[in-house]
């Protein structure tokens, strides 16, 4: 299922306090700055809407959150919402995660990664350009703390399994742990619109959890 067509953003809103591209951000990572205030950092990797990192947030004000997203439109979107909670522990950050991950993250500074229903990329040539790959999970198992998550969620059968199998070849983090799908309390309980979605057509998710070791 594809994304469907974005509603307008109110061009008066600011954005400031909740959107960065990513070649604003500091030169040297340090959540300090960028959320005035140290504490667990949490990371997505592909915000879409931005459902997941607004719920978080305010679910979790003890830690803090990034989201990372490559469609700017989307960035933006996502960004707006956190504009109407509004919270002070989430910040949208326009970008490549991949390249975020490689270059900007230092080790063990990381308290959970989420990789949400990511692009399965169907096509057999074109699925070496799917998110989790090799050189993802190395930096993500390298900038997790001991006894950080990774979880994942796919509606993608195929993507997932072979996803469990790489991250099992690859790194060294327990898991995959089961993940319980809980009943939805409201119209928006879900973890994600893509989640929302995939389940309201009654069709499966398929979730994981690992965890880095001591």
């Amino acid at each position: 299922m594809g994304r469907r067509a974005l509603r307008k953003i109110d061009p008066s809103l600011d954005l400031s306090d909740f959107f960065r591209e990513a070649a604003e951000l500091p030169p040297q990572f340090d959540p300090a700055v960028l959320f005035r205030r140290a504490a667990p950092l949490e990371v997505e990797v592909g915000s879409g809407k931005g459902l997941f990192l607004s719920g978080a947030s305010r679910s979790q004000p003890e830690h803090n959150f990034l989201g990372i997203e490559i469609a700017r439109k989307y960035a933006r979107f996502a960004a707006a919402r956190l504009t109407k909670q509004p919270v002070a522990n989430a910040l949208l950050v326009c970008g490549d995660a991949l390249v975020l991950f490689r270059q900007w993250f230092p080790d063990s500074s990381l308290a959970a990664i989420h990789v949400y229903f990511p692009d399965p990329w169907w096509k057999k040539r074109h699925k070496k350009r799917r998110v989790m790959n090799e050189d993802f999970l190395r930096d993500v198992e390298r900038t997790l703390v001991p006894g950080g998550k990774l979880h994942f969620w796919t509606d993608v059968a195929e993507y997932f399994q072979t996803t469990l199998a790489l991250i099992s070849a690859t790194v060294q983090l327990a898991g995959s742990l089961p993940v319980v799908e809980k009943a939805a309390e409201h119209d928006l309980d879900y973890r994600t619109h893509f989640e929302r979605r995939t389940r309201k057509h009654e069709l499966p998710v398929y979730r994981a959890e690992f965890s880095k070791g001591p």
